[in-house]
């Protein structure tokens, strides 16, 4: 299901003037399944028994190739990156940092030869994310506020919310770890998470959050 979702945002990205670059031997879904092929590989046992999968990708091309796929360079990671958290989600599996891919060039390697090298970098503790109902994301470096007020981080013209309704705050905790916490500020409407009002409470990958109607998720990396 992650990557069928993936091939179909991809069919949309590659439409207009960026189909002809995919008549290469290398597709953009390939490389997607091959992250995930290697999630799966080189997935380990965290020390709390949890599923741990690398957040590191590097994807290994030949000047043709990676020549190809440079005009649309970015948002083809982000999308990769997208999948791989999907999947991740998927199999209950989790990050030690944020995810992260790179596409390079190997001068040596063969048209239409690609490799992907996956790895955990955990020297960048993942900030979590906003992610909007467009897909858009926000990274959660320390706070957040969300709110009508035009200084809020997140200013939303809409009665239903209040001039500063909640806020989400970064922590980092002794030994380096971090969590996520959201709260209401005494909004008139309340700020529900998964569907229950909420005072305070410490984020989950994959948690929802309804303020005023408007519904965010967050992501853990």
């Amino acid at each position: 299901m992650v990557l069928r979702g993936f091939e179909r945002r991809l069919e949309q990205l590659v439409e207009g003037s960026f189909a002809r670059a995919f008549k290469s031997a290398v597709q953009p879904i390939e490389i997607g399944r091959r992250i995930v092929r290697t999630m799966d590989e080189e997935r380990s046992v965290g020390v709390d028994g949890s599923r741990v999968v690398p957040n590191r990708f590097v994807v290994i091309l030949s000047d043709d190739d990676y020549a190809r796929f440079t005009e649309m360079s970015e948002p083809l990671r982000a999308e990769l990156e997208a999948s791989a958290r999907e999947h991740a989600r998927s199999r209950s599996s989790v990050f030690v940092g944020v995810v992260a891919v790179s596409l390079v060039v190997d001068p040596r390697r063969r048209e239409g030869r690609f490799e992907v090298e996956g790895s955990y970098d955990s020297t960048t503790g993942a900030p979590g994310s906003l992610v909007f109902e467009d897909g858009t994301r926000l990274p959660i470096r320390t706070r957040l506020t969300i709110g009508r007020l035009p200084d809020c981080d997140i200013s939303i013209d809409d009665p239903k919310i209040s001039r500063r309704h909640a806020e989400i705050v970064r922590s980092v905790e002794t030994g380096g770890s971090s969590i996520v916490v959201l709260s209401d500020l005494g909004s008139t409407n309340g700020t529900l998470l998964n569907n229950r009002p909420i005072a305070r409470h410490e984020l989950a990958d994959g948690d929802t959050i309804d303020v005023g109607g408007r519904l965010f998720r967050f992501e853990a990396s």
